[in-house]
């Protein structure tokens, strides 16, 4: 089966910032309807109390059982669906860490080479079986009230555990084909421009002065690599920040827009709804329950 038309208006922006090491969400939900998507961080999603749910990973599809563990690489297509799931209590546990997260020199030493191998066939999405689940289940619920180091350390000690169970399951047949972005110096250097001063007016023509370009070369070069004209993608990234603001603080929508560079706040819920499809307010009481950014 084919995945069907992911583009890269489905990259989701996640609330992890180049600072962050991970981000953990303890959710309890009674549908799925998060729409298809992928992003550059690696995600480990725990799905209890769910069976029959449909999940789709690349092209791969198949229903899940009373207890779900899969690891999804980075810039794979993946989502979950309701399918035939009667249970109106589902309980999900969602775990993104930044693709450097590990540097080379630490996964290339031995001790490191069964969690560096997994984290290369998780390109393909890994299932893990439902004896693993259940070793690492209670850990998994127990890092999402963990800070700091010690939340670092746990998911580095939950990987490796991982790394060495039984019965793993490579999922797609295929892997994420949106890795341009992160390959181009240009692009890298609008990407880091953008994180630091996105809550400000920022113009083409600025972007293209940084970049040594004119205005038209510039235009064309986000174009090409994103999809997107510069403000569709100045937007996503403020949506992304704004993301973090919903589920971190008890901020306004109103506090929150103007901190994430909307000065209307009318034009601000109508971009966020457009790219999370809910409102602001619907999307932080989809995301209540534990969260922890560390």
């Amino acid at each position: 089966m084919e995945v069907a038309n992911f583009t890269f208006s489905n990259r989701e922006i996640t609330p992890l910032t180049t600072e962050d090491c991970l981000l953990v969400f303890d959710r309890w939900k009674d549908k799925f309807d998060f729409p298809p998507h992928f992003h550059p961080e690696y995600e480990l999603n725990f799905i209890a109390h769910a069976p029959r749910v449909k999940r789709i990973v690349g092209d791969h599809i198949s229903e899940i059982g009373e207890l779900e563990l899969v690891l999804i690489g980075p810039n794979l297509p993946h989502y979950w669906e309701q399918g035939d799931c009667q249970s109106t209590k589902v309980r999900e546990i969602t775990i993104q860490f930044h693709r450097d997260l590990f540097h080379d020199s630490l996964l290339n030493r031995n001790i490191m080479q069964p969690v560096r191998d997994m984290l290369k066939r998780s390109l393909w999405g890994i299932t893990f079986s439902e004896g693993a689940t259940r070793q690492v289940q209670h850990r998994i619920e127990k890092l999402a009230n963990l800070n700091g180091m010690d939340a670092f350390m746990e998911l580095l000690s939950l990987l490796f555990d991982l790394s060495t169970s039984r019965n793993q399951q490579t999922l797609s047949s295929t892997t994420g084909k949106h890795d341009v972005f992160h390959h181009n110096e240009k692009i890298q250097k609008v990407y880091e421009f953008v994180q630091k001063n996105y809550m400000r007016k920022i113009k083409i023509e600025e972007m293209a002065e940084l970049l040594t370009m004119t205005e038209v070369s510039f235009s064309r070069l986000i174009k090409q690599r994103t999809g997107k004209t510069f403000i569709e993608y100045l937007n996503d990234s403020r949506i992304g920040f704004a993301t973090r603001h919903l589920i971190e603080n008890n901020h306004s929508i109103s506090e929150i827009a103007y901190l994430c560079g909307f000065n209307n706040l009318a034009n601000f819920n109508r971009i966020f709804k457009k790219r999370k499809g809910s409102t602001p307010s619907e999307y932080r009481d989809n995301f209540a329950g534990i969260k922890r950014v560390n």
